[in-house]
């Protein structure tokens, strides 16, 4: 697993960054980590390709492309990626942040956040910003500010039982047993399955299993496999079932998806 570092070449420790807002983009290989450490800044990670994953504090970040993870300033964390990527990074001094949430989450990426973005990715990294650069990460910083607030897109939980039951579909995203059935392989009981995953996930197990295979099934579009081959592989019966899910779940179709990725990284 290659290790990587953070692109700003200043002490982590320093409150001080060479400006109040800075932007930062970069492609990583794949099993790519940013070992466990941290900031006196806030950090705002997106992903333009790829799922970025961010780890604070035993809770388990995924960010697909419509949700980024915020950072607060001075909050331990660890960065991975499994298949390349292509992220970026919006960085904020501390006297900038008090309006941003306090604890780790992701941000849901409004269709001009996600163009502003693509517009700073596009600028050269390696000399200073103009003023106009300045207003621009501004406005950027302040419709991120206001974002709504979408905790994990993929939350984990620390309950026994339902963590040994979302373990189980990580390992296998094809996975269709109803609840029942995975409830019995837990050694718990439907029902307790439902409250937990309520109380510690925010939704139900069905949805969750959802948004894994949502999450799975982007680096396969990315890498060019067939919509039919990735339906398969995640459980559907049809190709136009997993379509139906993918569209309503991400707004795009898996195609649709593919496309955009593609133009976005100039292929």
């Amino acid at each position: 697993m290659p290790i990587l570092r953070p692109k700003l070449e200043i002490p982590l420790s320093s409150p001080h960054l060479p400006a109040p807002i800075m932007f930062r983009s970069a492609y990583v290989p794949a099993e790519g980590l940013y070992p466990q450490h941290q900031h006196a800044w806030g950090e705002f990670v997106y992903s333009f390709s790829g799922v970025m994953e961010v780890k604070v504090a035993g809770h388990h970040y995924l960010a697909p492309p419509q949700y980024g993870i915020w950072l607060p300033p001075n909050v331990e964390h660890v960065g991975l990626n499994r298949y390349e990527a292509h992220h970026c990074s919006l960085y904020l001094a501390p006297q900038c942040c008090s309006a941003w949430p306090s604890t780790a989450c992701a941000l849901t990426v409004s269709p001009l956040v996600r163009s502003l973005l693509e517009h700073l990715r596009l600028l050269p990294q390696d000399v200073p910003g103009t003023a106009q650069d300045e207003r621009l990460l501004q406005v950027l910083a302040d419709q991120l500010e206001q974002a709504p607030r979408a905790g994990s897109y993929l939350p984990s939980t620390d309950d026994p039982a339902l963590a040994g039951v979302l373990r189980m579909l990580e390992a296998q995203p094809g996975d269709n047993r109803a609840l029942p059935e995975l409830a019995h392989a837990a050694h718990t009981t439907e029902r307790t399955l439902m409250r937990r995953a309520q109380r510690d996930l925010g939704m139900s197990v069905t949805e969750w299993r959802q948004r894994l295979r949502v999450v799975k099934a982007m680096p396969m579009l990315e890498a060019g496999q067939t919509v039919e081959t990735i339906a398969l592989d995640l459980g559907y019966g049809s190709a136009s079932a997993f379509i139906t899910m993918f569209k309503r779940m991400v707004g795009t179709t898996p195609d649709e998806f593919r496309k955009g990725i593609s133009s976005q990284i100039g292929l």
